[in-house]
């Protein structure tokens, strides 16, 4: 395997990382925004008040688009597996 292909799978991967996580992250960043405005409005500075709908969402987030996650997942394995003759 020469340098190349392997900056380019690299590359692939990450891509592909950021690709999957960036809709989860960005719910959860939003829900946590929103609850932290909420508790300095309200001044009410209870712990479980921001993990509870952080995790919630991201459950949901989850549920929603698992099948889309697990499709780019498989896409890129499949990408993987096919070029593993190339490597050599």
């Amino acid at each position: 395997m020469n340098m190349d292909l392997a900056l380019q799978l690299m590359t692939s991967l990450l891509t592909s990382a950021v690709k999957i996580s960036t809709p989860i992250l960005v719910a959860v960043l939003v829900v946590g925004l929103v609850v932290s405005i909420f508790q300095v409005v309200t001044q009410i500075q209870e712990m479980s008040l921001t993990y509870l709908p952080k995790l919630s969402i991201a459950v949901v987030m989850l549920l929603l688009i698992g099948p889309w996650m697990l499709r780019q997942l498989m896409s890129f394995t499949i990408r993987l597996w096919t070029s593993i003759p190339q490597m050599f």
